[in-house]
């Protein structure tokens, strides 16, 4: 017997539990990919291994746009801050003296810019489903 490789693919079951085979027309891993309009707008049907590519990574961007994004805010609030403090070394470095009004709303708008960028990747992030996954049921008594 043959060890299984990564180009294998799961195997599928049906509603019982029971295996489906590779070749029936119920087979989640029949389900053409591309894009599609589905009950929540639009999506895109991708392999499965894609799709869990693209959550993770699109997840892990939008966390790391956040946190960026809230520290840029919080330079600009606090006077004390420890990124403001080091933007402002940095700056006086290369020779620019920014006024504290001019700081405060580059470093605001930044901030916002990045939450609005992290915003953006997680929803489009969002638009991706697996191959079998959420299928509508047209026997289904679910609302």
């Amino acid at each position: 017997m043959s060890q299984p490789s990564d180009t294998d693919d799961t195997q599928a079951f049906d509603e019982t539990g029971d295996p489906v085979a590779k070749d029936a027309d119920e087979d989640p891993r029949n389900e053409p990919t591309g894009p599609r309009v589905g009950p929540g707008g639009r999506e895109i049907v991708v392999p499965f291994r894609l799709y869990k590519a693209v959550t993770v990574f699109s997840t892990l961007a939008a966390v790391i746009a956040y946190l960026i994004g809230f520290t840029l805010i919080d330079a600009a609030t606090l006077q004390i801050s420890f990124v403001r403090t080091a933007i402002v070394y940095l700056l006086n470095s290369a020779g620019l003296y920014p006024s504290d009004d001019l700081l405060v709303a580059v470093l605001a708008i930044t901030g916002i810019g990045f939450l609005v960028a992290g915003t953006a990747v997680y929803v489009l992030g969002t638009r991706f489903r697996g191959q079998g996954m959420g299928k509508p049921q047209g026997d289904s008594s679910e609302t």
